[in-house]
């Protein structure tokens, strides 16, 4: 029963995450090549919301600078119906106001740009993101696991020999050992500002392939053993 529950619960985290990487990504293709659907829309209310507090603390453990940050709710009239964009950045919404006239770019009917300006909020370490960029290593865990053992039930299947799950295990921590430093990799180069929108099949497309090929060698190692202890077999009973 525990195990049919974790089983959905993956099914359930994998379908999330790929949802969200295909809505990503799918918006910053339409993006890049000007395809988001234009349509005319007048701004009906512009509420703001205001943060602040410190940056960072310095090496001392004194406080860093202070830092304020306010982010815009901008709710659209658009032909009969409405839409909401949230945690719109003070520069995306500097200037708009209520009842003002502006051009909406859509993707699948939500707002991705306003008169040009970008109000997409995108992946961002809040509610179900901040969830899957924590759950992250464990879904990418499980998905190399199911590759895996995927590999090895076709391995058996054409008569090449059987792997073990216990055979398995030195493949998937290798793969998944650089799926981590994939991970970090990726987080560097978000430092600085380099982010890409397909990032969760960056870690597990590399770490899977490194994990099948490492699968592939054992699976060498196996069958010469099993060819040996045969030809060995084989002579012991000739003698």
């Amino acid at each position: 029963m525990l195990r049919w529950a974790f089983r959905l619960a993956m099914a359930a985290l994998v379908l999330l995450l790929a949802m969200r990487t295909y809505e990503e990504t799918g918006v910053a293709h339409a993006r890049s090549n000007g395809t988001l659907h234009t349509v005319g829309a007048t701004i009906t209310k512009l509420t703001s919301r205001t943060t602040s507090g410190r940056d960072g603390g310095g090496q001392d453990g004194g406080s860093g600078d202070w830092t304020v940050t306010t982010k815009y709710t901008i709710e659209l009239r658009v032909g009969d119906g409405t839409k909401t964009v949230n945690g719109v950045p003070d520069d995306s919404a500097n200037g708009f106001q209520e009842g003002q006239r502006v051009r909406a770019g859509l993707w699948h009917g939500r707002v991705v740009e306003i008169d040009g300006r970008d109000v997409w909020l995108g992946w961002h370490p809040e509610g179900r993101d901040l969830a899957l960029f924590v759950l992250y290593p464990l879904i990418a865990g499980y998905l190399m696991a199911l590759a895996l053992a995927a590999a090895a039930y076709l391995v058996g299947l054409d008569g090449r020999g059987r792997l073990e799950r216990r055979e398995r295990a030195a493949p998937w921590a290798f793969g998944f050992l650089v799926a981590v430093v994939a991970c970090f990799v990726l987080l560097g180069c978000a430092a600085f500002g380099n982010t890409i929108a397909y990032w969760p099949l960056v870690p597990l497309g590399v770490g899977t392939a490194t994990a099948l090929a490492a699968l592939s060698r054992v699976l060498r190692r196996a069958r010469t053993t099993r060819v040996e202890d045969s030809r060995g077999g084989s002579a012991s009973a000739q003698a």
